[in-house]
């Protein structure tokens, strides 16, 4: 059983940045695809940015349109933990953001986190 534990959500004006961070208790992680979704009130859940392992130690990484160029998803496996570097946040970027992982070529994600809630105030 894989843990996963956000941390990182504030209250940002907006314009501003964040980094969230996903602590992971599996070191086999290196294997896995991981993600970040979100989902903001009244809205449905959404996937952010994920980084799928292609083999090795490489990773290619997906984003959605609305977050393309203004989102940096990366991980450390030394650390066994994933990233979201946010900037040029925007009010409807609030939402409350779970990371999710799973054994990669997975269709679904098996793990996932809490959440951590970033609220970016006009």
């Amino acid at each position: 059983q894989v843990q996963l534990v956000e941390s990182g959500g504030d209250l940002v004006q907006a314009g501003g940045s964040l980094i969230l961070s996903c602590a992971a208790s599996d070191r086999t992680l290196i294997t896995y695809d991981m993600a970040w979704f979100r989902q903001g009130p009244g809205k449905e859940r959404e996937l952010v940015a994920s980084t799928s392992w292609t083999g090795g130690n490489t990773y290619s990484a997906y984003y959605v349109d609305s977050v393309k160029r203004r989102f940096i998803i990366y991980r450390d496996n030394t650390k066994n933990t994933l990233y979201l570097h946010m900037n040029s946040l925007k009010p409807e970027d609030t939402a409350v953001y779970h990371c999710a992982a799973t054994p990669s070529g997975r269709s679904q994600y098996e793990y996932w986190g809490q959440g951590t809630q970033v609220t970016v105030s006009s």
